[in-house]
């Protein structure tokens, strides 16, 4: 059996939200895990996603942190402005940058960072990595949403923008940040039939026309549930096929 350890904390960035992570492994990559929409930290571990990599949490190859959302106060408050869901997902993105990356330095220094979700999940892997290149290693984004504008009805300002990977990568020119970019390990995992097809496809397309690599892997079907993305996680989390 693995290590496992639970972390609670009140969020300064979160206006003193109580936030829970959990934490799989004692070493290795460290990999911060995103739940589906609205998910709780505990999401990955009810299914079976930690018992999937036992082998490499036991050997200290990897490390899961799992984290809580807050996209029912975000980007899934339907009686919110999306400006207003965008700032409080502009919180819920310093809370991860400012407390939970440094706190999982603390016990495990190992530089290379994954992030991870699938569905909603996957944006949330994607929006963090596209962010902050200098800082994330290999982003495995499994049937991800890309573009949060289906999810504001159109409707973008400059804090959406921010938030939005569809839309700041299009226009991203900083020769530092392309740098940090084209070391990275971008995987874009999607169903043939899911709907979030094309926005995988273009947003592969925009990281290719900057010359940011990245493997777009298509599945057969649907391929949008756990028994795919436990499938995905166990032939791509040490790198694209």
């Amino acid at each position: 059996m693995w290590q496992r350890t639970t972390h609670r904390w009140e969020s300064p960035n979160l206006l003193g939200r109580s936030m829970e992570l959990v934490v799989h492994g004692h070493a290795g990559a460290r990999v911060l895990v995103f739940p589906t929409s609205m998910g709780r930290f505990h999401e990955w571990e009810d299914q079976g996603m930690a018992q999937l990599l036992a082998d490499q949490l036991s050997a200290g190859h990897l490390q899961l942190i799992c984290v809580a959302s807050v996209d029912a106060e975000s980007w899934y408050d339907d009686h919110a402005h999306p400006h207003q869901q965008a700032e409080w997902h502009a919180r819920y993105d310093a809370y991860l940058r400012d407390e939970v990356v440094p706190f999982t330095l603390v016990s495990n220094p190992n530089p290379f960072l994954i992030t991870m979700g699938a569905s909603f999940g996957a944006y949330h892997a994607l929006a963090f990595g596209c962010r902050y290149p200098h800082l994330v290693s290999r982003v495995l984004a499994m049937s991800g949403l890309v573009d949060i504008k289906r999810l504001t009805h159109g409707y973008s300002d400059d804090l959406v923008y921010a938030y939005n990977p569809a839309d700041f990568m299009r226009h991203e020119h900083d020769p530092a940040r392309l740098e940090a970019f084209r070391r990275m390990d971008i995987i874009l995992a999607v169903g043939r039939d899911d709907p979030l097809r094309p926005g995988n496809e273009a947003f592969s397309r925009v990281l290719w026309e900057r010359g940011i690599g990245n493997a777009l892997r298509l599945w057969d079907g649907w391929a949008h549930d756990w028994p795919w993305w436990k499938q995905m996680v166990r032939l791509y989390i040490g790198g694209h096929d």
